[in-house]
């Protein structure tokens, strides 16, 4: 792409071959974009540039220094959205509110501005200086003024960190009203970009000055327990919160990068009811199946998937639906994410060498009848664990595998040996969370044979049954979905599925006999359920399964 502006910026004359090259370099070195390090060599000016990228990205260029905003358009937006994005209403063409925006990467605001005003939104590129001119004299003041104003503070306020100590409770509150399970925080390319998982997918909410990415992520880090001064490794903390009454758990993490350093923080609500066994969303044969693996004597019940799959949310329904005054229940977690009354709970502490496997050796010791290791990471762990199963106990663990066979192949990599993995685990749940689809939008339509084929539904039988698709209202925030359930794969230990462990055969044959013999219930099986129910779409179960 950087190529592209230059070619153009040579055809325009705007700058030399050697002028090029040279801007080139620069851009490489300091890690800008290519249009800024031409600007700030003094090869050509903010307007030819803005022309270039402009005409680059399909959009059209807007010279702010001639014509007049009128009040009507400039209401259109609020004040504080327009200052603190860096955004101008211009005029309205066709129908269409078209705002003036310094980087093409804020078209993604677009759509954001339409939900507020309900009309549709077109951009047109300008200079960075003359926007910032030009919302200076519409709205008479600056960015970093708009984000104090925003956060409620005022020129009296006697704390100079007060903006960003108000920017980041506010941010914290959004998040928490946006069911949001992660929030990032991105420098780079001018801005610092504030993004929210909502539902399992990405939203770009906010984007800030460049300035404020420093104050912005210090004030972040003192928060969480991290060292300020230091920017060049990774590191981790935790922040807990009081957001409207409910009790925020806070996982941060800091990831260094070459524009700056970027943080993940993931929300945990500790206020939020535990989910039941039979909220969960097990199919009837599913819930029976589960309802016997957890209430055997001994041996370890595996729960696998990816990160925020929801594997110790499905753990913690079944330590609920088990804790009776006759049970010792003892969990070792990383961190304990909700307190149990009646369970046993040990945070591990990696600083004193409380780890999984240590914990897990203390607890032998106090005859627990049930088991919970939050994740089995490395050998040691494992080994502890499946000695605990040999010996009596019932053992819950999670693992990180994409399929529930692969567990077992999992534990093989992880240096135990194959007969031992086959005496010790009883079962494998799989799982993966999909988008529920909106009640208030959601549409009827009839999916295609090849549609229904790739989920494993037969056109032929279910001809006439009504399947629906996301549409998207302002419930939804547009996106045709509100709120996860989730999708499992079940795996019986029989016979049979033992005898392949004990041999050490190959994940794909260990699938291939469990789905013929009837002990795999894949994937796409419940997924299919939940398409027939209406629940969700063929293309939300795709998304997840394929």
């Amino acid at each position: 792409m950087s190529q592209e502006l230059g070619d153009l910026l040579l055809s325009a004359g705007a700058l030399t071959e050697q002028e090029l090259r040279e801007a080139m370099a620069y851009q490489r070195n300091g890690g800008i974009a290519l249009g800024e390090a031409v600007v700030k060599l003094g090869f050509s000016d903010e307007t030819a540039v803005a022309r270039a990228v402009a005409k680059q990205n399909g959009l059209p260029f807007i010279d702010l220094d001639k014509g007049r905003v009128s009040e009507d358009i400039l209401a259109r937006l609020p004040a504080e959205f327009a200052t603190e994005h860096g955004i101008l209403p211009l005029m309205e063409k066709g129908g269409r509110l078209i705002v003036a925006v310094d980087d093409p990467f804020k078209k993604i605001l677009a759509e954001q501005i339409e939900f507020m005003i309900d009309a549709q939104v077109a951009c047109a590129l300008a200079a960075p200086t003359a926007l910032k001119r030009a919302i200076q004299r519409y709205y008479g003041v600056t960015g970093e003024e708009a984000v104090a104003a925003r956060m409620g503070v005022g020129d009296g306020d006697d704390d100079d960190d007060a903006p960003i100590v108000r920017l980041v409770t506010k941010t914290f509150q959004d998040a928490v009203e946006m069911r949001a399970s992660d929030i990032h925080v991105e420098p780079g390319h001018g801005r610092v970009r504030i993004r929210f998982r909502v539902d399992g997918m990405l939203r770009d909410i906010a984007e800030h000055q460049e300035h404020l990415a420093a104050p912005l992520l210090s004030r972040l880090k003192i928060m969480a327990g991290m060292d300020i001064a230091e920017k060049r490794k990774p590191q981790d903390g935790r922040i807990a919160l009081s957001i409207k009454g409910r009790e925020i758990d806070v996982r941060a993490s800091i990831l260094p990068s070459n524009h700056g350093e970027a943080m993940v923080m993931r929300l945990l609500d500790r206020t939020a009811s535990l989910i039941g066994l039979k909220e969960l969303g097990f199919g009837p044969d599913d819930y029976e199946w589960f309802q016997r693996t957890i209430k055997r004597p001994n041996g370890i019940c595996l729960v696998t998937g990816p990160t925020g799959s929801g594997k110790t949310t499905t753990l913690y329904a079944a330590l609920s639906e088990l804790n009776r005054p006759d049970l010792k229940i003892v969990t070792a977690e990383d961190p304990v994410e909700y307190h149990i009354r009646g369970i046993n709970q040990v945070q591990v502490n990696g600083r004193i060498g409380l780890s999984f496997a240590r914990i897990l050796k203390a607890m032998l010791r106090c005859a627990p009848n049930v088991i919970l290791v939050g994740e089995i990471r490395d050998r040691e762990t494992a080994e502890v664990a499946i000695q605990a199963a040999l010996t009596g106990h019932l053992v819950f663990s999670t693992l990180h595998t994409n399929d529930a066979p692969g567990a077992l192949t999992r534990l093989i990599d992880l240096g135990i040996k194959p007969f031992l993995v086959s005496a010790s685990v009883r079962s494998v749940l799989a799982q993966r969370l999909v988008r529920v689809l909106c009640p208030e939008c959601h549409v009827s339509y009839t999916p295609g044979a090849a549609e229904l084929h790739a989920v494993g539904l037969d056109p032929v039988l279910l001809a006439g049954r009504p399947f629906y698709k996301p549409h998207g209202c302002r419930a939804c925030e547009g996106s045709g979905y509100r709120g996860r359930m989730a999708l499992f794969e079940s795996l019986e230990m029989d016979p049979g599925m033992r005898d392949l462990t004990f041999r050490g055969a190959s994940l794909e044959e260990l699938r291939n006999t469990a789905t013929s013999t009837g002990s795999l219930r894949p994937l796409m099986t419940d997924g299919s359920r939940r398409i027939l129910d209406g629940a969700t779409s063929v293309a939300e179960v795709l998304r997840v399964t394929r």
